[in-house]
């Protein structure tokens, strides 16, 4: 049984009159009756009643009426969502992003990508480490990241989404808590708190490259799995942190002051990064949409 069997068929079905049936079809009477008859054979059953004055279904005939127009309609179904797959009208797109920094760009997009690509699914993953989401980004796991790095990775397509500066966080009943900004060097006596060892955490390198330059090496006294755990513990007095603007003003925590870091006025970046010549349609649409959404440090979009 092939589509053009019964096309014809709901053609005549609809028309009862292999005459009309054929204009609609734009095809002779004859080659179509012969395709009612090749399906019937098929079946096994006749599927109409024929005169010289009439046609009319049989029951086999009546049965197959719905059945035909599922098959038909799937098919229409199919080439639609292949045409709209090509055009990037729908998809899944795999974003990954890492720590709080990320949550209110990935809020922004996603917004984006509703309004604007409503049949793009936009599939988060959210990891501890930027590295993480990067490795999974080159190893083909997502297709899109909002990362920052210290070293450039390889294979890869990017543009900077955010600026960010290093702030220092100390309890609100710290005895620097009412400065307006501090240097490294005021911090050589502190405990601070800050996330574990671990290659991918590049605040934390950050924290130890910095208190190198000042002259000291600063005494971590506690580790925490997350910044919000981070946060928690520096406002229960524990020690105090050094991390990002991004990520402090999106962890909500009561007990902390947020005081700027001399040494880290000069901004840094997050990114929004893809796999290099990936040319998938649905990426292609939610990078065209995150240009609004997400546009360049110092942009404004319209």
């Amino acid at each position: 049984m092939e589509l053009h069997h019964l096309e014809a068929f709901l053609a005549v079905a609809d028309e009862l009159h292999f005459g009309r049936a054929s204009e609609r079809l734009h095809m002779a009477q004859p080659p179509l009756s012969r395709m009612i008859k090749q399906l019937e054979r098929e079946l096994g059953a006749p599927l109409f009643e024929r005169t010289t004055r009439s046609v009319r279904l049989t029951t086999a005939g009546q049965a197959l009426v719905g059945p035909a127009n599922d098959v038909l309609e799937g098919v229409r179904v199919a080439r639609r969502a292949v045409r709209s797959a090509g055009r990037g009208e729908t998809g899944r797109v795999r974003l990954g992003f890492a720590g709080p920094s990320s949550h209110v760009l990935v809020g922004q997009l996603g917004r984006a990508v509703r309004e604007h690509h409503p049949g793009i699914e936009l599939s988060l993953r959210s990891t501890t480490y930027n590295y993480e989401a990067l490795r999974s980004l080159v190893d083909g796991e997502l297709d899109l990241v909002i990362a920052r790095w210290r070293i450039e990775p390889e294979g890869v397509e990017y543009r900077p989404i955010a600026a960010e500066k290093y702030v220092i966080v100390v309890p609100a009943s710290h005895r620097l808590a009412s400065r307006k900004r501090l240097t490294m060097a005021d911090l050589r006596d502190e405990e601070f708190v800050a996330l574990p060892a671990d290659p991918g955490s590049s605040v934390r390198d950050a924290m130890f490259e910095l208190a190198k330059a000042a002259g000291f090496q600063p005494s971590v006294v506690q580790t925490a799995p997350d910044s919000w755990t981070v946060m928690a513990l520096v406002a229960a007095g524990v020690g105090l942190t050094l991390t990002l603007d991004t990520a402090v003003a999106n962890v909500v925590q009561n007990g902390i002051v947020v005081i700027p870091l001399k040494e880290g006025k000069e901004a840094s970046f997050q990114y929004l990064v893809w796999r290099e010549g990936d040319r998938n349609p649905a990426l292609q649409a939610v990078l065209r949409s995150s240009a609004e959404a997400l546009p360049a440090p110092g942009k404004e979009s319209d």
